[in-house]
């Protein structure tokens, strides 16, 4: 395996995700950029590594909609050498991705939350489950809601399909962004249903201008 490693890095060697440059999935100068966007918030079960905004919120974008799935790898390290988040990752079994509706999936091609997910549960001790929690509502993209409507809409989508593998176990919920929070309390309503004994949030970013947009 190790062979085929280097074999495949010498013929397509790492470049940065960023600016192409050659090296790792992300160069200094722009690991340097990304992280101007770090706020490692822990409250309560939650834990957001950074504020949604400036190039951090392009990248996220990208990788979300313009089908630059690529994009997993360098979030997954980024996520992965931050010491603070591990520590935290210890308090569970079991990472969940949000997921999304089947025909959303078929039109994007991929889920952006269980390509970071899998690679997190793959370096560390997190089991990863992929289709315990289901999304039944393909409803119309949160972004283009304000909080009363994501409250309103989001009630109802999600549903727990297998429960053995969950019940009385610990479960970090990944999604991407967290903006009201609308989306991880209802996934964590059904979970705790289920039988989880204890339910965490974790999200690539958080934003941090949610107020003024839902005015």
């Amino acid at each position: 395996m190790r062979i085929l490693e280097f074999l495949s890095e010498l013929i397509f060697p790492k470049q940065c995700l960023v600016c192409g440059k050659i090296g790792n999935y992300i160069c200094e100068k722009c690991e340097n950029n990304i992280k101007k966007y770090e706020i490692n918030l822990q409250k309560e079960e939650k834990f957001f590594v950074y504020k949604y905004e400036g190039d951090l919120r392009k990248l996220i974008i990208d990788y979300k909609f313009n089908e630059k799935s690529y994009l997993y790898k360098l979030f997954s390290e980024e996520l992965l050498n931050n010491k603070k988040l591990c520590k935290f990752l210890n308090n569970y079994d079991i990472i969940i991705p949000v997921p999304v509706h089947r025909k959303r999936k078929n039109e994007r091609g991929y889920n952006q939350t269980e390509l970071v997910a899998r690679k997190i549960a793959k370096n560390t001790n997190l089991s990863i489950l992929k289709n315990v929690l289901i999304k039944e509502k393909n409803i119309k993209p949160l972004s283009s809601m304000n909080a009363k409507e994501r409250k309103q809409n989001i009630k109802g989508t999600f549903k727990v399909i297998e429960n053995s593998n969950i019940k009385n176990k610990k479960v970090l919920i990944f999604d991407d962004i967290y903006t009201t929070g609308s989306t991880t309390k209802e996934a964590t309503r059904v979970l705790r249903e289920a039988g989880v004994s204890k339910v965490g949030i974790l999200t690539i970013a958080r934003d941090t201008y949610t107020k003024e947009r839902n005015k």
